[in-house]
């Protein structure tokens, strides 16, 4: 007889316990689907002289608040940062780091910074084909899955126009 009831027990019990745990799932989903993260970078090529270029990148931020940042992206064609300025940028191979500086690391929603370097190529400079913020691809949206169109670059030579690349939702 105890067995029996100890037996009815537990189904009373799981039922509630599932009941429970949907309840909490629900609260938690809608918070984590607002969560969502998303960036805009626009990167443009200030100027441009045999075997080097300036840069500008301004990076908007569509997601969650940040405190501090990091940028990252690849060159295609052995590019080289020789300088920076309002960020931290550091490179290895073809993948670049870009570290926020003390003074503008802070994001809101919607808020954007910049920083620029110089950098060298030889051959040709093409235009990085991918930025991430914090880890997430900047798509130009908070939801993804987005292409960039990037703006033709020129490859050799002198630039006299600046072409812009800007990661956004299409």
């Amino acid at each position: 007889m105890k067995r029996l009831l100890g037996h009815r027990r537990w189904r009373v019990v799981a039922p509630v316990s599932s009941a429970a745990a949907l309840a909490a799932a629900a609260l938690v989903l809608p918070g984590s689907a607002n969560a969502a993260a998303g960036c805009r970078v626009d990167y443009t090529i200030s100027s441009q002289w045999q075997g080097g270029f300036g840069a500008n990148v301004s990076v908007t931020n569509l997601g969650d608040p940040v405190s501090s940042w990091t940028l990252t992206w690849s060159f295609g064609a052995g590019q080289q940062v020789t300088q920076a300025w309002n960020a931290t940028v550091t490179q290895s191979g073809s993948n670049v780091t870009a570290h926020s500086a003390s003074y503008n690391g802070s994001l809101a929603t919607g808020a954007n910074t910049s920083f620029g370097f110089n950098g060298s190529w030889n051959g040709g400079n093409p235009l990085p084909t991918d930025f991430a913020l914090n880890g997430v691809a900047c798509t130009g949206g908070v939801s993804g899955g987005d292409t960039p169109t990037p703006t033709p670059t020129p490859t050799g030579g002198t630039c006299s126009l600046p072409s812009t690349y800007r990661w956004t939702s299409t």
